[in-house]
């Protein structure tokens, strides 16, 4: 058997360039594809391969990014617990750097608060044990990918009794914002992308509803670039025969049914909540997770509920990054984008998030594919 490089062949230039021929030759009608995922966007940005496509394909970018849909009102939740001194909140990655309406965690880091940037969840054990008289809040966000992690968190902080560990549940799920998106009518969406990382733990199946519903075709990619490029070739041989499928082109690591093991341990801890405000988007039913009733004891929300802020908080005025989440414009539409709206100062989140849509342009979107 040939040994495949998983970084060589999926990013060879030539293969990149036939299947960009194949589509072009096979190509019959115009076709909207959104890529669920921001991992997608900057691997579409980073080749160019927007640009080597043919006209007939747009791609359209869709609300993948959990830091970009995360709204105001919650991370002004995160600020409000870390002006108590004997709270310490701890998240992931770009999540410091989002504003919320007021601040950001990263400028409540730079006044003396107690943030954690984790990389892993589990760092989580180590900060409770050096902080036995602290409260150490973890603000967990992503979608159904790091959601087991959060469980399997929960379920060690359970078996090892420990008292000061507490979580602020933001974990969002993948079909409801493509419903709700659909529904809008406002977007021209003729087939998705589907997420890879989220598919190994979902399984291909939770597409069957959005294909059935809005009969829209559904190619779950992976994220290399001839991953994507496959899965348009895919997309629009669908288109040409007539058909409207699930198809599972990241193989190598997606079945159908998923990571059950993974699935039966979120559902053992958190449960759908009735309804969740996507910043940009608004309020979408049971698109998000919460802690079970029974787990209320370490649920941040309830514990400290009477220092949250509870009222939802738009966007600011000049930032389009709802749109660009709905599918309906790009960053190049953004009257700030590139100006007063930079990594380095960023209005809206799609900017500060490194799988934002509006990272990606600003990145890669001068690069050509030689």
């Amino acid at each position: 058997m040939q040994k495949v490089d998983y970084l060589k062949d999926f990013r060879d230039p030539k293969r990149i360039k036939a299947l960009a021929k194949l589509i072009q030759k096979e190509v019959r009608r115009p076709v909207n594809v959104m890529e669920v995922c921001g991992g997608h966007t900057h691997t579409i940005m980073k080749y160019g391969l927007n640009q080597i496509l043919p006209p007939e394909i747009q791609f359209v970018h869709g609300p993948g990014c959990p830091v970009c849909i995360m709204p105001k009102e919650r991370i002004d939740h995160a600020v409000a617990l870390v002006q108590d001194e004997k709270n310490i909140v701890a998240t992931l990655g770009d999540m410091i750097r989002v504003p919320g309406s007021k601040s950001s965690l990263q400028k409540e880091r730079a006044k003396g608060k107690k943030v954690r940037m984790l990389y892993a969840p589990f760092d989580i054990l180590k900060i409770s044990k050096e902080n036995p008289d602290k409260n150490v809040i973890y603000f967990a966000i992503g979608f159904e990918t790091t959601t087991p992690m959060t469980a399997a968190l929960i379920e060690r902080v359970l078996q090892e009794k420990i008292k000061n560990i507490y979580f602020h549940i933001n974990h969002v799920l993948v079909p409801p914002p493509i419903k709700a998106i659909m529904d809008s009518g406002e977007a021209k969406i003729d087939a998705f992308i589907g997420p890879a990382h989220v598919s190994v733990i979902t399984g291909a199946k939770i597409y069957q509803e959005i294909v059935d519903l809005y009969r829209t075709p559904v190619v779950i990619a992976g994220f290399e670039p001839v991953d994507i490029m496959e899965s348009v070739l895919w997309i629009v041989r669908q288109f040409n025969d007539g058909r409207v499928q699930v198809e599972n082109q990241y193989r190598r690591a997606v079945t159908w049914e998923g990571n059950i093991k993974a699935q039966e341990m979120i559902y053992r801890y958190m449960e759908p909540r009735e309804t969740f405000r996507w910043r940009g988007i608004g309020d979408i039913p049971y698109s998000a997770l919460k802690l079970k009733d029974k787990y209320s004891f370490l649920d941040a929300e309830k514990v400290f509920g009477d220092i949250l802020p509870d009222q939802p908080i738009d966007d600011h005025k000049l930032c389009i990054c709802g749109d660009i989440l709905k599918g309906i414009a790009k960053p190049y539409d953004c009257r700030v984008f590139g100006k007063s709206c930079t990594p380095q100062n960023p209005l809206g989140s799609c900017m500060v998030s490194s799988e934002g849509a509006c990272s990606a342009y600003y990145r890669y979107g001068k690069l050509q594919l030689k």
